[in-house]
């Protein structure tokens, strides 16, 4: 009974919890990031480059054939259309995580801030020094 309310309590503190919807999130901000880049920046890219559909990029190391049982055996290729655009994802990505990231550091910079100090300024001091050297 002790090991379930430990792993309930462990699972319901707000990290943990703040960490599965980071990543949940995460998940959902990703599938957006590649339909974005799928479907919306890829084409264009593409048809500038004289219509290439980059999922099509592909360099064929060996040719689909068919087995002596009559099956067909697929081709082995090393796809880097479909590279270029996972890295153009983890890209999209890694900008807009910097930029929250930038974001939020702006923000604990400003909570870390000591105030400022007021105080009397270099002329208010000089003149109480200077009243205190007359007084001797």
């Amino acid at each position: 009974m002790g090991f379930f309310k430990d792993f309930r309590a462990f699972l319901m503190k707000g990290d943990i919890v703040n960490l599965a919807t980071a990543v949940i999130v995460g998940g959902a901000f990703g599938k957006i990031v590649t339909s974005f880049t799928n479907d919306v920046l890829m084409p264009p890219i593409g048809l500038a480059l004289g219509g290439v559909d980059f999922t099509e990029l592909k360099v064929i190391l060996k040719e689909a054939t068919t087995n002596a049982a009559g099956e067909a055996v697929e081709a082995v290729t090393i796809n880097y259309g479909s590279f270029i655009q996972t890295v153009i994802d983890f890209v999209i990505i890694g900008f807009c995580i910097f930029m929250v990231l930038k974001a939020y550091e702006k923000t604990q910079k400003k909570k870390d801030e000591p105030a400022p100090v007021t105080g009397p300024s270099q002329v208010e001091l000089l003149a109480e020094i200077r009243d205190l050297l007359k007084k001797q």
